[in-house]
C-alpha cells in the first residue's frame, strides 16, 4: 500500500511493509519521504494519531436529527432544496460564465451507482456535512462510494518553506470501516476524494465543522422544554400542587392519602377534575402554568436559534417565532435569503468538491468548469422571473446603445461588466442626428431604375 505515497511524493520508492495502524502509515510515509523525513515529519496532535483525526460525535448528532423536531425540520428544508438541482458542465468566456451543456462524462453524478440518483447523491453529502461537517466520497468501479465522516482521517505533513514549518500539506485520506482501528486501512490520494466541507472548522486544516456545534445548548434546552411539557400533561396538566394535612394524621395514613390522590388526580386523563379534600387538608398553588412562564416565548427563541445556525429563515421551516414575525407577503424575501445566504454557496461548493472525480471536455484546459444547474428547481421559481426581468432591461439598453452608435461588441461587453468606460463609438449616429444631405441619398433601386 505504500506505493500510493510514493506515488505522491514522486520520490524513490521504499521497500514493501505491511501497514494495519495509522502509525503505519506515518511511517510508511516517513520512508516514502527518503532524506526529507527528519524536516518534513507527519503531524502527530496526539499520540497515536495521524493529522487532523475524524470526528467522533457523528453517532450523537445522528440522535438529534432523529428526535429533535427542530433539527430534523432544518435538516430536511436543507436536503429538500439542496439535492433538487443538477450538474452541467459550464464554459467560461473570457473568464465570465457562459452556456451550460452536458456529456457523457456526468453519467457518474447522474447516475452515482445502481439505482440512485443526483438527487439521492447530494441529500447524503448535505447530511453527511449537516450532521459532522465533511462529505467524504470517492470512485470505485465507476460508481461513487460514501465514505462514512467518522472513518475518515486526513494525513497531513509539514510544510517547510526558508528552513522552516508554514502550515501543513494534505497528502491524502485514510479509510477504514468501523473506524480506524477496527477495520483494515485503505489509503486514498487527495485527487482520489471528493471532500466537501463547507464550514471550516477553525481549529482545523482541512476538516470541516457541523453547525449542530454550536447549538448543542441549545437542542438540549429545546429537549428539556419538550420533557417539561410531557411531564406537565402527565401531572394533570396542572401547576405544582403542595397538599398540607394535619399533624394528627399518622404516616400509615398519609401514605393511603397520596396514593389515592395520584390515582384520581394525576395524568392528562384525570384534568381539571374537582379535587376533594376531607378535613384538615390544604392545598396550596407553587408552580406556573405555561402562560405564566410565557413558554412559548422562551421555546420559540431557542428554535430561532437553532434555524439561525442552520441558515434556514425561522419561517421557511414553520417556526412560531418564523410565523409571529412574518407572513406569506414577505414570505418571498425569507426564501430569497435561504437561496441566496444558504443554498447557493452550498452549491458552488459541492461542484467544486466533485469536480475532483469527472475529467471536464477538453481535457480540463480550464475553459469548462464543472457547475450545477438550477434552473428547474421548484423554489427558485421567482428568482427565475426576477433574472427574466433583468434579461429584458438589459435588452433595452444594448439597443439604445446600439442605436446610439457603439459598436455591437463593445456594448456587449460593457453590458455584462457593468462598466460604461468599455463603449466604443463607430463615429456613426442616428438619423434624426444628422443635418439634412448631410449623407448621400441611398442608391435607387432595379425597380426603380425600370419604372
Amino acid at each position: 500500500m505504500t506505493s500510493l505515497w510514493r506515488a505522491r511524493r514522486g520520490r524513490q520508492e521504499a521497500p514493501e511493509r505491511s501497514i494495519s495502524t495509522v502509525e503505519d502509515y506515518a511511517q510508511a510515509l516517513q520512508l516514502s519521504l527518503g532524506s526529507y523525513a527528519p524536516v518534513l515529519g507527519v503531524q502527530q496532535s496526539m499520540p497515536g494519531q495521524v493529522a487532523e483525526r475524524a470526528p467522533s460525535d457523528l453517532p450523537g448528532y445522528a440522535m438529534l436529527f432523529a428526535r429533535n423536531p427542530v433539527i430534523w425540520a432544518c435538516m430536511v428544508a436543507r436536503q429538500m432544496v439542496f439535492s433538487a438541482t443538477r450538474f452541467q458542465w459550464q464554459r467560461l468566456n473570457a473568464g465570465r460564465a457562459s452556456e451550460m451543456f452536458g456529456t457523457p462524462d456526468l453519467r457518474v453524478l447522474e447516475e452515482p451507482w445502481v439505482g440512485g440518483t443526483t438527487q439521492d447523491l447530494l441529500s447524503r453529502v448535505i447530511q453527511d456535512a449537516d450532521l459532522s461537517g465533511n462529505a467524504y466520497w470517492t470512485l470505485v468501479d465507476g460508481e461513487l462510494v460514501r465514505l462514512r465522516p467518522d472513518w475518515v482521517q486526513i494525513v497531513l505533513e509539514k510544510r517547510v518553506f526558508r528552513g522552516g514549518v508554514l502550515g501543513w500539506r494534505r497528502v491524502g485520506y485514510v479509510y477504514a470501516e468501523g473506524g480506524i482501528g477496527n477495520g483494515e486501512p485503505v489509503p486514498l490520494l487527495p485527487e482520489e476524494v471528493a471532500h466537501f466541507a463547507p464550514v471550516p472548522d477553525p481549529l482545523a486544516t482541512y476538516r470541516g465543522m457541523s453547525w449542530l456545534t454550536p447549538v448543542i445548548r441549545e437542542t438540549t434546552n429545546d429537549d428539556l422544554m419538550a420533557g417539561h411539557k410531557r411531564r406537565f400533561f402527565e401531572n394533570a396538566a396542572t401547576p405544582n400542587m403542595v397538599v398540607r394535612l394535619a399533624r394528627e394524621v399518622s404516616p400509615e395514613a398519609f401514605e393511603k392519602f397520596v396514593a389515592k390522590m395520584d390515582v384520581t388526580h394525576k395524568g392528562v386523563e384525570n384534568a381539571y377534575k374537582t379535587l376533594y379534600l376531607g378535613g384538615g387538608a390544604d392545598v396550596t398553588v407553587v408552580g406556573k402554568d405555561f402562560q405564566q412562564l410565557d413558554f412559548s416565548a422562551v421555546q420559540g427563541a431557542g428554535e430561532t436559534r437553532i434555524a439561525a445556525a442552520a441558515g434556514v429563515p425561522p419561517v421557511i421551516v414553520g417556526l412560531s417565532e418564523g410565523l409571529k414575525a412574518a407572513t406569506y407577503s414577505n414570505y418571498g424575501q425569507a426564501r430569497r435569503r435561504f437561496a441566496d445566504g444558504t443554498i447557493h454557496p452550498l452549491w458552488q461548493n459541492a461542484a467544486g468538491s466533485f469536480a475532483r472525480l469527472v475529467q471536464p471536455p477538453g481535457g480540463g484546459s480550464g475553459a469548462i468548469r464543472l457547475w450545477y444547474d438550477a434552473r428547474d428547481v421548484p423554489f427558485l421559481r421567482e428568482d427565475r422571473k426576477d433574472a427574466a426581468e433583468i434579461q429584458g432591461i438589459q435588452s433595452r439598453t444594448i439597443r439604445a446603445l446600439l442605436d446610439a452608435g457603439f459598436t455591437p461588441e463593445s456594448v456587449v461587453a460593457a453590458v455584462e461588466a457593468e462598466d460604461y468606460t468599455l463603449l466604443v463609438h463607430t463615429g456613426l449616429f442616428s438619423v434624426q442626428l444628422q443635418k439634412p444631405g448631410a449623407l448621400d441619398a441611398p442608391a435607387s433601386t432595379s425597380t426603380e431604375e425600370g419604372t
